[in-house]
């Protein structure tokens, strides 16, 4: 990705000459805020500034010492006059360099403001008699003042990143031809092994290979208990190694690790513009002109009819001028969106622009998947009911040869579980499998046509499942025997069991041959770590539920009232879901998607914001979503929408206050009761440090 400026972006009869997204930080780190204070434009201030200082203290404390130096015609110049055009000539001259080129561009650029009201200054000394040079210097020396300051304060927000950027080490420790040696990160190749030592960071994303320890992998999660890695997971660049010494294949450059994929995001994400930006930018473009205009009718109108010293109006119309500046109101956006954007990405929150952001702010309705969102994603099995004479043994022994081809995760969590628990044989051989879409699978077992598929499928197949016999070898029978047989261990599997095991959040598959039920299998997703603290955060903030699966109708009711989800929809396939998503936008407002980002590709895309869970080490999460979770924990979910809130927020306070402070100063210059030392200070610097610094409260949001 390119870096792009916002000077590049906004047009420039609105830009201000230092902005939140034109400071450049560099690629891998930032500039230290202390070099702010020494950089060129500060140091000439600060000469700039002593001279106005010893022009003052002479003008009112020694006025003895400010003697005439020179005469040019009847114009006498002074020594404080001299200090203060030095002073202008020392600290102003990057404004008015900067002014020039505003002007050859025909911009209204904030720099040229500024010299405007300075060159008037000096006109004013020289044509008006009335020296008024103090003026021009104070007002040089106060707007670079202000520059510095808001450099200093908008690095200040952009602290988060920089720690970011400032994670990756710089060096790393591989072994080549035999030799351990320290290289360059940038020089680490793919499938490298890279030796990482206790306490030290790791260089690049790769897979455990020798050793065992605990990583710290707050950067990428937020998650601040170490996570204990062993030979075969994967480990993140950025990451810290706490105890155990490791060795790891590298599976990256250091360009395209993780965390070198969320510093290019979260910078992305600051460069593009929000609904605010645009409205400010579009206000600021009238704004200028306008005070521009009042400014000039303001130095030369009155004067003409109050007979008034027209110096007095004249630096009125200078002050004026100062206010015509948008800059405080230019940033009262961005300065949020970053502080926002920032700090998410320190908390394991990856948001794509300050778009998704502010649409966060305004969701009604939060949407999730079951599978892999609510749930772990993970089934295990739980039930197994043998029926008409055969054995649990015999039951798993054929859903096994029946579901090793099948890449379904019910079929893997059925084959997991023989061979994880019970010493079954497969002597039968298999031929001609085929999978049922969406109901089950089919395959011969020993030339016998066998079937492992959902109640529909079996209702297809015409087995009756009103009328089954439970198999004498099973330690009880679960249900009511069935009115209509003699039988003691004959059930009604398809009123009673299927329901039953429904309710309880379980998946039911039933084993037969082509003419015979077999036996039941129920496996279960464990509902995941936080669901229904979530959830009820989030209804109690106002925000409706609602779980999207492609479950069955009693495992959704199951989950949904375990977790207290208000509304569900069930047996939905990914395009239905789609069209779920619209209906209930369309009734209730904007909504949230919550997915895995993969299956839910299309949900997540059609959402006004799509959240993909897990993002750690993917990119399809980063790609599908405007939003992901670094980690598969949902409580991550309220500190987003809480930060969101708080953002949005924000920015409104920031608008209104940039506006309100510069109606009042408007207001005041006329009346007589704002200097130019007054409006620089307050319209401008002031102004930018205090929306600089409401902006840094979003920071402070405990993610916890």
């Amino acid at each position: 990705m390119t870096d792009t400026k916002m000077s590049e972006r906004i047009p420039e009869s609105n830009s201000c000459s230092t902005s939140i997204r034109s400071i450049d930080i560099g690629e891998s780190e930032g500039t230290e805020i202390s070099a702010i204070w020494t950089s060129s434009r500060a140091l000439r201030n600060w000469v700039g500034g002593a001279l106005l200082g010893l022009g003052l203290i002479i003008s009112y404390i020694g006025s003895s010492l400010n003697y005439t130096l020179w005469m040019i015609g009847s114009e006498a110049f002074l020594l404080s006059d001299v200090l203060f055009l030095l002073s202008i000539g020392i600290g102003g001259e990057v404004i008015l360099k900067k002014g020039y080129q505003d002007l050859k561009k025909k911009s209204f650029g904030i720099s040229l403001l500024m010299s405007l009201a300075i060159l008037g200054s000096i006109a004013g000394s020289i044509l008006g008699g009335v020296h008024i040079y103090m003026e021009g210097a104070i007002l040089s020396f106060l707007f670079n003042l202000a520059e510095v300051l808001e450099n200093y304060s908008i690095e200040k927000a952009r602290g988060s990143l920089r720690e970011l950027m400032d994670l990756s080490p710089d060096r790393a420790v591989v072994r080549r031809n035999g030799e351990t040696v320290e290289v360059a990160v940038e020089s680490v190749e793919i499938g490298e092994t890279v030796i990482i030592k206790p306490g030290e960071k790791i260089p690049v994303d790769g897979v455990v290979i020798e050793g065992s320890s605990a990583i710290n992998e707050a950067p990428i999660t937020g998650e601040s208990i170490p996570v204990d890695k062993h030979r075969g997971d994967e480990i993140y660049a950025g990451t810290i190694n706490e105890h155990g010494y490791l060795e790891a294949e590298a599976t990256s450059k250091s360009s395209e690790s993780t965390i070198s994929k969320i510093i290019e995001m979260v910078k992305s994400a600051e460069r593009k513009k929000t609904k605010h930006e645009r409205y400010v930018e579009r206000f600021s473009s009238y704004y200028t002109p306008t005070v521009v205009a009042i400014a000039i009718v303001t130095a030369f109108i009155p004067p003409l009819f109050l007979m008034q010293p027209w110096v007095i109006w004249f630096i009125r119309g200078i002050t004026m001028l100062v206010l015509a500046c948008p800059c405080a109101f230019v940033i009262s956006t961005p300065v949020a969106v970053v502080s926002g954007i920032t700090s998410a990405a320190k908390n394991g929150v990856l948001i794509e622009s300050g778009t998704s952001l502010e649409a966060m702010g305004e969701i009604r309705v939060m949407a999730f998947d079951k599978t892999g969102t609510l749930t772990k994603g993970k089934l295990n099995v739980t039930d197994v009911i043998p029926l008409n004479g055969r054995s649990k043994e015999d039951v798993l022994r054929c859903a096994c040869g029946l579901e090793e081809r099948s890449d379904h995760p019910v079929a893997k969590a059925i084959v997991n579980h023989v061979k994880e628990n019970h010493d079954i044989s497969h002597e039968h051989g298999i031929e001609g499998f085929q999978e049922i879409r969406g109901k089950g699978v089919k395959a011969s077992l020993n030339g016998r046509e066998h079937y492992a598929g959902n109640p529909s499928l079996m209702d297809e197949l015409g087995f009756d499942l009103n009328h089954v016999h439970h198999s004498s070898n099973s330690e009880k029978v679960l249900e009511e025997a069935h009115r209509m047989c003699s039988r003691t261990n004959c059930i009604n599997i398809l009123d009673r069991t299927i329901p039953r095991l429904q309710r309880e959040g379980k998946t039911v598959i039933l084993v037969t041959t082509e003419d015979e039920l077999e036996g039941i299998i129920a496996v279960a997703d464990e509902i995941r770590p936080h669901a229904k603290e979530v959830i009820e955060v989030l209804n109690s903030s106002g925000i409706r539920t609602v779980m999207l699966t492609g479950d069955n109708r009693h495992t959704a009711q199951a989950i949904a009232d375990q977790i207290g989800i208000q509304d569900f929809r069930a047996e939905l396939m990914p395009n239905e879901k789609v069209e779920e998503l619209k209906r209930i936008s369309e009734r209730y407002g904007s909504i949230a998607m919550v997915g895995d980002g993969v299956n839910d590709a299309p949900a997540l895309a059609v959402a006004n914001v799509g959240i993909a869970m897990g993002a750690a080490g993917t990119d399809t999460a980063l790609e599908t979503a405007n939003i992901a979770l670094m980690k598969d924990d949902l409580s991550r979910i309220p500190y987003l929408y809480r930060l969101a809130v708080r953002t949005k927020a924000i920015i409104r306070q920031n608008i209104f206050a940039s506006l309100t402070a510069k109606t009042l100063l408007a207001v005041g210059v006329p009346l007589g009761f704002v200097s130019i030392a007054l409006a620089v200070l307050a319209g401008d610097a002031g102004m930018t440090l205090g929306i600089t610094g409401n902006a840094m409260r979003i920071s402070k949001l405990n993610p916890n």
